[in-house]
């Protein structure tokens, strides 16, 4: 047996994420303060100010600037340009993160070995925090994606009647849906501050991960270069990227049975065993009171999640 119990453990995790959070915070607010005033008077009176004059600066600020969490954030799959972004809020999704590698590390330690808690809650807490991460990160994407050509199409309109590229991005920053217009907010800010179009749209391409904004971004700068008539470029990109999308909703229509199937298979197990349990308690509750019954219990989850995974990534293998 440990000389810890698993509340030990968690309260001593807890405590030193505490204690390490507040050094941090006292070390950076200083030096993070002057550098937020800066920015916000470079950018005053071209966007509306996003955080209060007085009082301790956003956690935004000093997250972005610190190199301890730089490190932190690779290892959890956060990305640090949209730690103000992420909805629900990054702390709230790392708690959820641990509270799954709790669970994990609980069934584990009561089926095989005490010793087994402390590592396979680490290991556990990294990849729970990494996959739902990349699942909102994935969600992210698919709104960008299909959210795309209605904001080629807004451009296009305002170039037509006589608006210059410029006022154009700033329109489609105000008026599209998020989170498209969260991103061209971006670009506009960049432009702002004297950054020129094609490098704030490369910029804004590689922040997305996106092919579809790469497009956009070569032909606007190509388009500066050699000149030409943009409307058409860019109702041509428009007319591609539309194109695209269509072809993607129809691999996800092709791919509902794969989904579906994995869903069934994935729940099944869990049903099945609700079922047992309330028609045969004592025979269900084996599983919990023998330790072969919970080695087996902890063989079977981890071979359904091993099974859940192999699922999602060929199906989102067939999508991509």
């Amino acid at each position: 047996m440990s000389a810890f119990s698993p509340l030990h453990v968690g309260l001593i995790f807890g405590l030193l994420v505490l204690v390490g959070t507040a050094l941090w915070l006292l070390s950076e607010m200083q030096r993070q303060e002057a550098m937020r005033a800066r920015f916000e008077l470079v950018l005053e009176g071209h966007r509306a100010a996003r955080a209060p004059k007085d009082g301790l600066p956003l956690l935004r600020d000093i997250i972005i600037a610190s190199a301890w969490f730089a490190r932190l954030a690779t290892l959890m799959g956060i990305r640090r340009d949209r730690v103000n972004e992420y909805r629900p809020r990054w702390y709230v999704l790392m708690a959820a993160a641990f509270v799954i590698a709790r669970i994990i590390a609980g069934i584990a330690a009561d089926a095989l070995a005490d010793a087994l808690m402390l590592p396979v809650l680490l290991v556990s807490f990294v990849l729970a925090s990494r996959f739902l991460f990349g699942m909102l990160e994935a969600k992210r994407r698919e709104k960008l994606f299909d959210q795309f050509p209605d904001a080629l199409g807004q451009i296009t309109r305002s170039v037509r009647v006589g608006m210059p590229v410029v006022e154009a991005i700033r329109f489609v920053a105000t008026e599209a849906p998020e989170p498209t217009a969260m991103e061209f907010r971006a670009v506009a800010d960049r432009l702002a501050v004297g950054v020129a179009l094609d490098e704030a749209l490369a910029e804004t391409a590689h922040r997305t991960g996106l092919p579809e904004y790469g497009f956009f971004a070569t032909a606007l700068s190509l388009q500066s270069r050699t000149g030409g008539g943009i409307a058409e470029t860019l109702d041509n990109l428009a007319d591609v990227i539309r194109k695209r999308v269509a072809l993607r909703q129809r691999a996800i229509a092709l791919s509902a049975e794969a989904k579906t199937s994995a869903a069934i298979l994935a729940s099944l197990p869990v049903l099945t065993g609700l079922a047992l349990m309330a028609v045969t308690p004592s025979y269900a509750m084996v599983l919990f009171t023998t330790e072969s019954g919970k080695m087996a219990m902890a063989l079977a989850t981890g071979m359904m999640l091993s099974g859940i995974m192999v699922m999602r990534f060929i199906i989102k293998k067939s999508l991509s």
